[in-house]
């Protein structure tokens, strides 16, 4: 009220001691009429209002001085790191999709990347290929031509993975990266003994995202072979 009214009584001030000609009248009436509408507008006082909603607000366990990001609340490994709030813009389904997808494909990429350079081979083995390390394979298996083949069958994997993640985008109610493979060993076993299990994979993919990063940096860095340092 009092924002609508100080206008006003500047005004009535101006009319008590003398007002202008009357263009000048008008301009001062549209002056005042603009900054009642502004003031109408501007943020309240924020005093208690503002430190009671902080107190009540939920904190990240993750980083404590951000607030909670509220879409993880119920997916196994939730700690509340999501600092850059995707998961307020892309479906929480999608985002653990594809976090179980880089999860699973890191743990399986840096169990053959360390393979290699202990010397697993698969035979037989073509005599150009004798000697490479992880690192230095990629570079010839394009001249060879197999990484085109790699291509298309991923690309394959991928157009049927897709599926059935519309599916469950969908409604389908298939759980997030469950392609039923691995599914008899959770027979017999309680939710609590199926939910350890979960937390334990969301863990181990996310250090092995980690740690194929570095053991490929390591080993590019460095040109050393396996323990790479």
């Amino acid at each position: 009220k009092s924002h609508f009214l100080s206008p006003l009584i500047a005004l009535n001030t101006l009319a008590r001691f003398g007002l202008p000609p009357g263009h000048e009248i008008m301009k001062l009436a549209l002056v005042a009429s603009l900054l009642g509408s502004a003031a109408a507008f501007a943020p309240a006082s924020t005093g208690r209002a503002s430190l009671a909603l902080n107190a009540e607000t939920e904190m990240s366990k993750a980083l404590p001085f951000l607030p909670y990001p509220e879409n993880l609340k119920g997916y196994t490994g939730d700690v509340g790191f999501d600092p850059l709030r995707i998961s307020d813009y892309f479906p929480m389904d999608y985002l653990r999709e594809a976090e179980l997808k880089h999860g699973r494909m890191c743990m399986l990429a840096w169990t053959g990347f360390v393979a290699v350079d202990l010397g697993a081979r698969v035979q037989p083995l073509p005599a150009e290929w004798e000697g490479l390390t992880a690192a230095t394979a990629h570079d010839k298996l394009v001249e060879y031509g197999s990484m085109g083949n790699i291509l298309v069958w991923i690309g394959m994997l991928e157009m049927v993975g897709w599926l059935a993640i519309a599916s469950m985008l969908q409604g389908s109610g298939r759980a997030p990266g469950d392609f039923g493979f691995g599914a008899q060993y959770l027979e017999g076993k309680t939710e609590e003994q199926i939910e350890k299990l979960k937390l334990q994979e969301i863990k181990n993919g996310r250090l092995a995202m980690f740690a194929f990063s570095g053991v490929v940096t390591q080993s590019v860095l460095f040109e050393k072979g396996f323990p790479y340092f």
